[in-house]
């Protein structure tokens, strides 16, 4: 890793911070899952949708398989500065179900908790809810249980306020048309969103 004995017993104690350069070495070395990464989310008004794309390749997202190129980001972080975005392109939106399936022992807490500092946490439960439909398709025992866990605990904190899901920029036509067509996952979320796992090419 490049660092003293000393130094590693002091990280092991939390007298040092495991930096995200660190991190992901100790990730490769010891084969560890991306969710052991760092959970540094850092400005997250700098993440775009290309950038996010990215972060999901590395994470081995297959539609972005194409984008794959350096180190992987925890997971969690990446789902943060995803539900946190003003506008994200449909098909970076479409990606996400596919993180918390594959990803669902991810560090919910803190999620969950910077979720509700940002009031994101209707976005993330529908992220979530959706989750729990590709789960079931996919037959993903597991992650359904995880999912539905947290479901449960972002349900106590829902916002009663209208939302999209990281479409910001619709016009009013398209809010009324929303409003009228989305599901009901997306209703129960306050979410001006039409997807739904159906669309989803990983869910077939």
């Amino acid at each position: 890793m490049g660092v003293s004995q000393a130094y590693l017993a002091m990280m092991e104690n939390g007298r040092r911070r495991v930096t995200d350069r660190l991190g992901s070495k100790m990730v490769d070395l010891y084969r560890l899952p991306a969710t052991a990464l760092p959970l540094e989310p850092g400005d997250l008004s700098t993440w775009s949708s290309a950038s996010i794309a990215k972060a999901m390749a590395n994470l081995g997202y297959p539609g972005f398989r194409h984008l794959c190129a350096g180190r992987s980001l925890n997971p969690a972080v990446v789902l943060l500065a995803a539900v946190s975005c003003g506008d994200l392109e449909v098909r970076v939106v479409e990606s996400l179900p596919w993180l918390v399936v594959e990803y669902y022992g991810l560090d919910w807490e803190w999620l969950t908790r910077e979720a509700k500092l940002r009031d994101v946490q209707n976005r993330l439960g529908f992220v979530v809810a959706l989750g729990q439909r590709v789960a079931e398709r996919i037959d993903a025992a597991a992650a359904l249980v995880r999912l539905r866990e947290v479901e449960e605990v972002l349900e106590r904190a829902r916002l009663a306020r209208e939302d999209t899901l990281c479409q910001q920029s619709l016009s009013e036509a398209e809010r009324r048309w929303l409003r009228k067509e989305r599901t009901a996952d997306a209703l129960h979320w306050n979410l001006l969103t039409d997807l739904n796992a159906e669309v989803l090419p990983y869910a077939a």
